[in-house]
């Protein structure tokens, strides 16, 4: 099943790469795979994480304090946010 993004997830992912990568150089690479990791979780098994609201659910990334909240539709799974578990917790409903 394809997958696709909201464009405010893509700034998420922007953000969290250089937040990382100021703080180590090549961090942000790291937290980038394992989004991306996560993303092939969530495609291989839509259904495998928890409902928090309606249809959203939440994928955790590993080893970074980061969720992957997304809605199964019809033709592909939508990311609505990758966000920091603390930072900003529910902004990703305005992305509904």
């Amino acid at each position: 099943m394809k997958l696709s993004l909201h464009p405010e997830a893509e700034a998420d992912m922007a953000e969290a790469i250089t937040f990382y990568d100021q703080r180590t150089p090549g961090l942000g690479s790291d937290s980038l795979d394992e989004v991306l990791g996560a993303f092939e979780r969530i495609e291989h098994a839509p259904e495998a994480w928890p409902r928090l609201e309606g249809p959203v659910r939440r994928c955790l990334v590993e080893r970074f304090p980061y969720g992957v909240y997304y809605r199964r539709e019809p033709e592909e799974i939508f990311v609505l946010a990758v966000m920091h578990g603390k930072k900003k917790p529910g902004a990703w409903r305005g992305r509904i």
